[in-house]
């Protein structure tokens, strides 16, 4: 298993480079994200158009992914990783997922890429 941030599922969605690559992930081995970062995918979604749709697209989505909901343990990982800086409080939460699932990461961000080694976290970068 792996875990998506939503660069990753944006990427899924938008039918990008890399899309391939992690659906064929997702068949054979399976993904999780977790609850935050798909809210951070359909916010972005309902942003650039029609809100309904865009609840469908990330409701069929979400059917097929491990959703993984924050609990307590779970937020303080992620105010750790934020409070040391460099990563928005969302890229926090995927951090901090992929630690708890001991789970590569895949995505494309690059403030995820480049501070991967503070965080302990092994990434995987989508980008083409």
């Amino acid at each position: 298993m792996v875990v998506l941030d939503s660069w990753a599922l944006l990427a899924f969605l938008k039918d990008e480079p890399a899309a391939s690559r992690i659906e064929s992930q997702w068949i054979s081995g399976g993904a999780a994200i977790c609850s935050v970062n798909l809210g951070e995918v359909l916010y972005i979604r309902m942003r650039s158009g029609d809100e309904s749709s865009a609840q469908a697209d990330v409701e069929a989505i979400r059917r097929r992914l491990t959703v993984i909901d924050p609990d307590w343990p779970l937020t303080v990982e992620a105010a750790r990783i934020k409070a040391r800086g460099g990563l928005a409080y969302a890229d926090a939460f995927c951090v901090a997922t992929a630690l708890h699932l001991g789970a590569l990461l895949w995505t494309g961000d690059p403030e995820i890429i480049d501070g991967a080694d503070e965080h302990s976290c092994e990434v995987i970068d989508l980008r083409p």
